[in-house]
């Protein structure tokens, strides 16, 4: 399996007692990682066990954070270098109320060689490919729309995590991914208006059904997820545990889709699958699960409930 990431970030999170907007905080301490949605989803895989190949685009200046995990993990480094150097995002990690507050900065603007490199590296790849993520400067918003026509049609099973325009490319079709995880958020920017509770989701869930989509997620935080083919529909309510930082939930949730379907699970043990990476995920900062036992024994105690 491979990951894609083209706009990877340096995830600088700084812990704070509570945040108070306007004044001077004084920080706990802080904490780097090297992320981005494709990268989280593959360290998490790699966690897991699974073999699992990271390409994308890394600034030449300061890989070397990556390339760290990478060798940690066991994960296959076919990233493109370009100059420069990958941006940072900062997380202000609130203490007393468990909330992050997110500040992305601007990506670097790779060139048309750049680009044309790492898709030849997306092709090489074999049973699932993620492409994950914001698109950088000067990326053309159909890139996984193409990307995902020409591994589809090598029997490749495209999982996509994508909102804005590059969601809005990918979904207008005329190939579809196997599967999505949409957030609420990024579910009502596609649908064009609100999506208030659980019902609205699942409706424009299976509207995507219909449409081609093989799988969607939609994660709705603390209410849980909705896990929707064209056979059946689940609802599955996260576990009661302490949260250390919800920080890559959603791309441990990815990597535990992807973990589900490379064993070809059926949909409750798959939905039960993901939520566990999740909520594993919960309890560590950065990107990471806390081993396979911990994650299967979250997984048991889960019960996906059917949606008529």
């Amino acid at each position: 399996m491979l990951t894609l990431t083209l706009n990877p970030a340096i995830d600088v999170t700084v812990a704070l007692p509570s945040l108070r907007p306007g004044a001077v905080n004084a920080a706990l301490g802080q904490e780097r990682h090297a992320a981005g949605k494709g990268i989280n989803v593959a360290a998490c895989l790699a966690d897991w066990g699974a073999e699992v190949t990271a390409t994308g685009l890394l600034g030449a200046g300061n890989d070397s954070i990556f390339r760290a995990l990478f060798a940690e993990k066991r994960i296959e480094d076919r990233c493109i270098r370009i100059p420069g150097e990958t941006r940072s995002n900062i997380k202000l990690l609130d203490r007393s109320s468990g909330e992050t507050t997110d500040i992305n900065l601007p990506g670097l603007a790779p060139d048309e060689a750049a680009i044309e490199a790492c898709i030849a590296e997306v092709q090489r790849a074999r049973g699932i490919a993620v492409l994950s993520g914001s698109l950088p400067q000067g990326v053309a918003p159909g890139i996984y729309a193409s990307l995902t026509a020409t591994l589809s049609a090598r029997g490749v099973r495209v999982v996509a995590d994508a909102s804005g325009a590059a969601l809005q490319a990918l979904l207008a079709g005329p190939v579809m991914p196997h599967a999505i995880k949409p957030n609420r958020h990024e579910l009502e920017g596609f649908a064009g208006h609100a999506l208030p509770d659980a019902g609205a989701l699942l409706g424009a869930a299976r509207r995507l059904v219909a449409r081609g989509v093989g799988l969607v997620v939609v994660s709705m935080g603390g209410e849980g997820a909705l896990f929707v083919t064209a056979e059946a529909a689940l609802r599955i309510h996260p576990p009661a545990m302490p949260v250390t930082s919800s920080v890559g939930a959603g791309d441990a949730m990815v990597a535990g889709i992807v973990a589900g379907l490379a064993e070809d699970l059926p949909l409750p043990a798959l939905a039960a699958r993901a939520t566990a990476f999740a909520a594993g995920k919960l309890q560590k900062t950065g990107a990471q699960i806390p081993g396979r036992a911990a994650v299967e024994a979250i997984a048991a105690t889960l019960r996906p409930e059917p949606i008529a």
